[in-house]
């Protein structure tokens, strides 16, 4: 995943801590990773997501298209209703995840950090006769999360994403500071990311790898839709879905506590019962600390690694939970 170069205004607020990989340009938090977590569980502060990618899509024919091309029924998708969808290579591998809007004129969408640029070279590819543009509008929005819970006042014409687990705004850049100013306190993306893990959201580039399906990461049903065909990558959903099951599965791992490091995304798994020599059956994908459940993290193992198995994430021992079922 590309890095991307814009750096957040708000990595000047008192206590700011730089995030690194694929956050890099905003904070990893601000001086007390618990009490933002918490403040976030409790629908209070607003978490900086300005260094995602901001896509846009306007035209008469732009949701019949983006119908053609994407994971998920767009066709009538109503104005101000969130979705999230993908975009498969031609063998059903994940490439993009895409976290949708239509405003009743434009689609908006977010996508993870650097990943726009080859997102949109794909679809100006996909144009032919559509009556569709296409923009990246990164560098002139920014995306910022307010938790489910928030009471925190949007300003007039902001475009809305509203979810399950919070609300994501597109906030012209220049309003950023005043809005956090106005609506904080500002909460990094290590918080986030810890309630993230907790409710097993996948997250591309970091739950995902060049072989990934959707069916692997719980991604059918709320990212794929079923029923629909005429895109890219439906012959292997179809396929798996009705005559098969996927080489992996997602799970939801509770880490020793006594170990100090967290492990790393891309450390291997294996069934502790085969040692520190063993056959690696997976690999960490996010680790987090969490304010009441400990360090947790996500992993892809295989499917057919026993559900009650006790695991070993590098030298730390590691309790599962089934997220996919096997």
């Amino acid at each position: 995943m590309q890095r991307h170069s814009t750096i957040s205004p708000l990595l000047s607020l008192p206590g700011a801590v730089p995030a690194e990989g694929p956050d890099d340009g905003v904070a990893a938090h601000y001086g007390d990773l618990f009490r933002e977590q918490r403040a976030l569980a409790d629908g209070s502060g607003l978490v900086d997501l300005s260094h995602r990618g901001v896509v846009t899509v306007t035209g008469d024919d732009r949701l019949s298209w983006l119908h053609l091309l994407l994971t998920q029924h767009v066709s009538d998708l109503p104005a101000g209703l969130a979705t999230e969808a993908l975009i498969l290579s031609a063998h059903g591998h994940i490439e993009h995840a895409l976290y949708l809007v239509d405003d009743g004129t434009t689609v908006w969408a977010h996508v993870e950090p650097g990943t726009q640029d080859d997102l949109i070279a794909y679809l100006e590819s996909m144009k032919f006769f559509y009556r569709v543009e296409v923009a990246d509008r990164t560098a002139d929005f920014a995306v910022v999360h307010l938790p489910a819970g928030s009471i925190a006042e949007v300003p007039s014409g902001t475009v809305v994403r509203e979810a399950s687990h919070g609300r994501d705004l597109f906030l012209p850049r220049a309003e950023l500071e005043a809005f956090a100013a106005a609506h904080g306190p500002a909460i990094g993306i290590l918080a986030y990311e810890a309630l993230r893990v907790e409710a097993h959201r996948p997250r591309l580039g970091l739950e995902t790898d060049h072989r990934t399906i959707p069916h692997e990461l719980g991604w059918i049903g709320t990212a794929v839709h079923l029923q629909k065909g005429c895109y890219r990558g439906q012959e292997t959903v179809a396929r798996v879905h009705n005559l098969g099951k996927p080489p992996r599965r997602l799970v939801f791992l509770h880490l020793d506590g006594s170990e100090v490091l967290l492990p790393a995304h891309g450390t291997p798994l294996r069934v502790a019962a085969d040692g520190d020599e063993g056959r690696q059956i997976g690999f960490i994908t996010t680790s987090a600390r969490h304010h009441e459940l400990g360090p947790i993290a996500l992993a892809l193992v295989k499917r057919n690694v026993p559900l009650d198995a006790e695991l070993l994430a590098g030298n730390t021992a590691a309790a599962q939970e089934v997220v996919v079922e096997p």
